[in-house]
């Protein structure tokens, strides 16, 4: 059997041989058998059993004729995204009995389309960080060096997709969480126009930035998950009257560049933040660009220095309201109540169950939506995000796509920064401009410094997902590096 194998390759296999979906989920659990201990992508694995029983029923829909677009996929799914009769804990202690009733509109897409979910992928609590270090109960590892972190907050779903231990795998981002582990893992990841997915299912951390995306081996296999998560949810109050196309995304895979591609550089994108291997692989990937044809300019934006804090106001306001919920009585963590005050009863749930970034994330939330701040921080924080949302749709008025390194650093060793709050937050800068705009972005697989992945970022217009795939899969031929895989992994190919 040829590995990894992409979507379509997948489904041309099982549409051949349906009996090859057991052979293929058996590799597949034969790997994370060797793999997982070593790098802990999944927070719950589903039996082995169970997932042959699901590609059972995938075989019987192969023969009867009425399979679906996703045929044989086994997919890992972030564990903050809602899966019927699979636990689903946010990677915390406050949810980590929680067994839910339905499933998100995401997983029922998948479903439909016979996709197999095998597991809940590891993550940051809450998704609140950026290297997977911050769950409840264990870290998650780069498969491409143990020792360092595989990024956040979807850590888990890019490691196993990079890991091979599923064909693809949803993650969701706030303020960079697809794209930092998808840079970390030399995988590709793209965060979604706000809206164009729905969240229906997906346990909030802060509303009006996040969305559902794929992370997949290649921009093709993104464009797949693509065609089938996507379209109007009306259980999503967020979700934008757009219709389901099947293969809409998936189409623009063989488009041809129609005209010459104009590439913004933010000048403020690239600063001195950025590490010297970093900016070196991006400066050649630009070099590369450039001898193809593209038009690659340099522009300013000011007002991009104040993003970062604009953020971190924005998201943990809104981290603050959403888990107000967790009280121990109506949700979550539950201890002895009898007896005791509901302040006492409060106060020792959210100390004993929630960790110390989540913590630190409502408090500063709190801080800033009191009585005395609010005008200060939050009211201000929403206006600069206007004027960034702004800028950045003046900037590509005029160019296809802006383009940067999408983490400033390489993969940090364990402990390297989450002992220092203000520089693990200062890896999310390039990433949050596309969560406070609502724009789409992408992080491709850029090159190695040593065994090291650097991601490279594109930014486009609202919906405008089939260029920047269109776009994206050019890139990913030119470079020739996707997939990737990890040394780790190889003996498994």
């Amino acid at each position: 059997m040829k590995a990894p194998l992409t979507i379509n390759e997948l489904k041309e296999y099982v549409m051949n041989d349906p009996d090859f979906i057991l052979e293929y989920v058996e590799k597949i659990y034969d790997v994370i058998s060797s793999i997982e201990p070593k790098v802990r992508a999944f927070i719950t694995l589903r039996p082995r059993e169970e997932v042959i029983r699901d590609a059972e029923a995938v075989i019987a829909k192969i023969k009867s004729r009425t399979a679906g677009y996703l045929v044989g996929c086994l997919i890992a799914v972030k564990d903050n995204i809602i899966t019927k009769g699979i636990r689903t804990t946010c990677a915390s202690r406050m949810l980590q009995d929680f067994v839910p009733p339905y499933n998100a509109t995401v997983v029922e897409r998948l479903r439909e389309e016979d996709a197999i979910i095998i597991g809940k992928t590891n993550m940051d609590e809450f998704a609140m960080g950026s290297t997977t270090e911050n769950s409840a109960f264990f870290s998650t590892r780069n498969p491409w060096d143990l020792t360092r972190v595989p990024g956040g907050s979807s850590g888990g779903s890019a490691t196993a997709v990079a890991a091979l231990e599923a064909t693809a795998s949803l993650g969701s981002d706030t303020g960079g969480s697809i794209r930092a582990p998808a840079a970390y893992t030399a995988t590709v990841g793209l965060k979604p126009s706000y809206g164009l997915v729905s969240r229906f299912g997906l346990i909030a951390y802060a509303n009006s930035l996040e969305q559902i995306g794929p992370i997949c081996r290649s921009v093709s296999d993104v464009a797949v998950l693509l065609d089938v998560i996507s379209g109007f949810d009306p259980r999503d109050s967020t979700s934008i009257k757009r219709g389901r196309q099947r293969g809409f995304y998936t189409a623009c895979m063989e488009r041809e560049l129609e005209s010459e591609i104009k590439v913004a550089i933010i000048r403020e994108m690239f600063s001195d933040g950025i590490e010297a291997p970093v900016k070196t692989i991006f400066n050649s990937v630009l070099d590369k660009l450039e001898s193809n044809g593209f038009h690659v300019e340099e522009v300013s934006v000011p007002e991009l220095k104040y993003a970062l804090p604009t953020y971190y106001i924005i998201a943990t306001a809104e981290a603050s309201s959403n888990l107000a919920r967790y009280d121990g009585i109506r949700y979550g963590y539950h201890i002895v109540v009898e007896g005791r005050s509901w302040y006492d009863v409060y106060s020792d749930v959210r100390s004993t169950a929630f960790g110390d970034e989540v913590k630190r994330r409502i408090l500063v939330g709190s801080f800033v939506l009191s009585a005395g701040y609010y005008d200060e921080y939050y009211l201000r924080a929403s206006k600069v995000r206007r004027v960034i949302r702004d800028r950045l749709l003046r900037i590509l008025s005029s160019f296809d796509v802006i383009a940067s390194p999408t983490m400033p650093v390489l993969p940090p060793r364990f402990g390297e920064r989450i002992t220092d709050p203000l520089k693990l937050y200062a890896m999310d800068v390039n990433t949050v401009p596309a969560n406070l705009s609502g724009l789409p972005a992408i992080s491709l697989p850029a090159g190695f410094v040593g065994n090291l992945p650097v991601g490279f970022q594109l930014m486009s217009k609202m919906f405008s997902e089939c260029e920047l795939l269109t776009i994206s899969k050019f890139i990913e031929d030119l470079l020739n590096i996707a997939p990737a895989i990890p040394e780790l992994v190889r003996h498994h190919v």
